[in-house]
């Protein structure tokens, strides 16, 4: 019998102790009795899913939000419950925080209380881009950061940069690299600024001086190209390591394998099903249970989520996975994506260039529907 895959825990801490004009994560601010609140409902929930589930996990992400907020303690509590209820043999456990004005006493003792893998929200190292995107630390606070982290043990340190912002040009984004570059992390994760609706950036759209979509292209594709000359490779459409340091749970949600997610706005794939909790605290708080959002798994997400990967669309996973290879069509559809620069195709399967991916939803919609 195989043996059964283990899952990723991740949890969604809503705290914050501001709003950035481009977010639109599930966030607030967070006082003492709030949090505490919080992290007891968290553990009462890990130890109720432990004991329905009876799985192991090999991962858990502290996501938010600002994690780094609800303090030493409380990580270390409910990292010590999700061992207990989830196992996290040789787990990689990853805590996202902000830089801020003194974090090496905090990043000992997370790292103490077993945190692994820390994801730095850095954005820019540039002071003008930094002040655009509404951030609360600069560029010496996040170099900071880095070494405290450093210090304090970690070896697994990821940088946010963001691509495409207000005011950004070729220029300053390559020293921002060269800045991640220079701090010795081992993973990067890059993403173009995209204005979602109902944040403070999409009220003052017209005021910004943002690039148009040539530019913005052209900007990601000089990072894609500037981070690999430093090291990093790309292994998904927004994210680069030194080789061996990929994220291991972010590659879970890529390959289509099951993961648990607690907290409000998290969302969970096991089982086959999708569910999600609502963005509600106090919903949570209360008890609230999580909302159905259907059948999940399928070829056509599968193969959605492994386009996005560097390593595309195999033959090879998809007999794993469903007993069949690559449709036909597909396949015909990409060789005519190739000769366009979008696709590479091998008889293995297929990928997406890094001009594909610049065009990927779009891309991945013609793929699987437009034969």
């Amino acid at each position: 019998m195989e043996k059964e895959k283990k899952i990723g825990l991740y949890i969604h801490v809503p705290f914050c102790d501001g709003k950035c004009p481009y977010c639109d994560f599930y966030s607030m601010r967070g006082t003492e009795e709030r949090m505490e609140q919080y992290t007891n409902s968290i553990i009462s929930s890990i130890l109720s899913y432990g004991k329905q589930l009876n799985r192991r996990a090999d991962t858990l992400y502290f996501g938010g939000g600002t994690p780094s907020l609800l303090g030493a303690a409380r990580i270390r509590s409910i990292v010590r419950t999700a061992q207990e209820c989830f196992g996290l043999e040789d787990a990689e456990i990853t805590l996202e925080a902000n830089p801020a004005a003194d974090l090496s006493e905090f990043f000992r003792a997370v790292h103490d209380a077993g945190v692994n893998r820390l994801s730095i929200g850095m954005q820019s190292a540039v002071e003008e881009e930094l002040h655009l995107l509404g951030r609360r630390h600069t560029a010496r606070q996040a170099e900071q950061a880095v070494r405290d982290a450093q210090k304090a043990g970690f070896t697994n340190i990821s940088l946010d940069l963001m691509i495409a912002t207000p005011n950004q040009t070729m220029e300053s984004l390559k020293r921002s690299i060269q800045f991640c570059a220079e701090t010795g992390v081992q993973h990067i994760s890059a993403y173009l600024l995209k204005i979602e609706p109902h944040t403070a950036y999409a009220k003052q759209r017209e005021q910004l001086a943002l690039p148009d979509d040539d530019t913005a292209g052209e900007l990601y594709l000089c990072a894609c190209e500037e981070l690999e000359r430093l090291g990093f490779l790309q292994y998904e459409i927004s994210n680069f390591a030194v080789p061996g340091f990929e994220s291991r749970h972010n590659l879970k949600y890529w390959h289509c394998e099951e993961y648990l997610g607690i907290g409000p706005a998290a969302h969970s794939f096991l089982n086959g099903n999708r569910f999600y909790y609502e963005r509600s605290l106090l919903g949570f708080l209360n008890g609230g249970k999580p909302k159905t959002d259907g059948e999940g798994g399928g070829f056509e997400e599968y193969a959605m989520l492994a386009l996005r990967l560097s390593e595309g669309l195999t033959e090879r996973g998809c007999r794993e996975r469903f007993g069949s290879g690559i449709p036909v069509s597909m396949r015909k559809t990409a060789k005519k994506y190739e000769r366009a620069g979008l696709t590479a195709t091998t008889p293995d399967g297929f990928r997406l260039t890094r001009n594909g991916f610049l065009v990927s939803n779009t891309l991945i919609a013609e793929l699987l529907f437009g034969n």
